[in-house]
């Protein structure tokens, strides 16, 4: 399991194929890399991400692990970036590897539900005409309802 949070950008390719080659007794492989988007049409200046070290990495890696013993998966690699990140950037990745694909897809989707929704992340927006903190979204919450 390999679980970090970091400011430094990253290469979702590099990474991939690296967990990739690390994974070759899996049957399967799926990535997912988020991408920080302007929603309001060009005025983000970029998203600031805040969290606490120690909560948010032990945090990511609890939920991780039970992806981990619900899934029977073989590897999961998780990427969360803090800081100022500017659109177009990667803010995360996750990366599951398992026997099967149905493991496979399910755990990255519940670990993205997880990041998107619990993991100890505050996001503010910094747009050309102010700032403002990004509450959570309804759909967000009922996703989790899934699992």
């Amino acid at each position: 399991m390999d679980i970090r949070v970091q400011p430094a950008t990253f290469d979702p390719g590099a990474e991939a194929n690296a967990f990739t080659a690390a994974s070759r007794g899996s049957g399967a492989v799926v990535t997912f890399t988020g991408i920080v988007r302007d929603t309001e049409a060009g005025t983000l200046r970029h998203l600031e991400i805040e969290h606490y070290p120690g909560m948010t990495a032990s945090s990511i890696k609890a939920i991780a692990g039970e992806a981990v013993a619900r899934w029977s998966l073989d590897a999961v690699l998780v990427i969360h970036r803090h800081g100022a990140l500017a659109p177009g950037e990667a803010i995360m990745m996750v990366a599951t590897a398992a026997r099967h694909r149905a493991g496979a897809f399910a755990a990255a989707d519940f670990l993205m539900d997880y990041l998107k929704s619990r993991a100890p992340f505050w996001k503010k927006e910094v747009r050309t005409d102010g700032a403002d903190w990004v509450d959570a979204k309804a759909e967000d919450e009922a996703a989790l309802s899934r699992w």
